[in-house]
């Protein structure tokens, strides 16, 4: 039978087939001092820390490319979010001025509506004033009155107040030892306001006191 194993004429195992083993121990075992490397070992050694000195640029590298773009990231988001708030006041600004608009135009509509029934409810007045204010006509006085109360309307003026040029007119003048004080001795036509204006100052008679 033919051995395939290539031997030399001794019979021994050809060197070049033999394993090779590489002592890694950096202490000698046999004399206990530190081994130099190998010029084999060294290159080795040389080429892991080129290895390990590229890895770590590379892993350098892609930290601070992830941190651009992390910060890019933010910054966008940020921009995002000034953005949306400053259209979320935009929009809150908008429904304020739409309601304060939308308000003060009802009040000038009533207010115009006051004014152009002002004629009217000095009829109903002077109606009242000297008892012809009765049946039907009374009835759709009293709800000509009601809705305008509903409203916001009210009808002022009373006689012994103090006059207020603010919200009086006076149509007639006198003096009078029994005040003190600039007073409404006659009402002589009621004024007409809203809680935001006044849409006729009332027509009084004023009283000043003596001296």
């Amino acid at each position: 039978m033919t051995d395939d194993k290539h031997t030399s004429g001794s019979g021994a195992p050809d060197p070049e087939e033999a394993p090779r083993v590489t002592d890694k121990r950096r202490i000698d075992p046999e004399t206990g001092q530190l081994r130099e490397p190998t010029p084999e070992e060294a290159v080795l050694a040389e080429a892991e820390q080129a290895a390990a000195a590229a890895e770590e640029e590379v892993v350098l590298e892609g930290l601070v490319e992830a941190q651009k773009l992390a910060a890019e990231r933010l910054d966008d988001l940020q921009r995002a979010q000034a953005a949306h708030y400053n259209l979320e006041q935009q929009y809150n600004a908008y429904v304020k001025r739409s309601k304060a608009e939308a308000l003060a135009s009802h009040d000038r509509g009533v207010a115009a509506v006051a004014e152009a029934l002002i004629p009217v409810l000095d009829d109903i007045e002077l109606a009242r004033q000297h008892g012809d204010l009765t049946g039907p006509f009374a009835s759709i006085a009293e709800k000509l009155e009601g809705t305008l109360q509903r409203f916001g309307v009210e009808r002022y003026g009373a006689a012994g107040e103090p006059f207020d040029p603010e919200v009086h007119e006076a149509l007639m003048h006198a003096h009078s030892a029994d005040v003190t004080e600039p007073t409404v001795q006659q009402v002589l036509q009621p004024g007409y306001r809203t809680p935001d204006r006044i849409l006729r100052a009332a027509r009084v008679a004023v009283v000043d006191p003596e001296g």
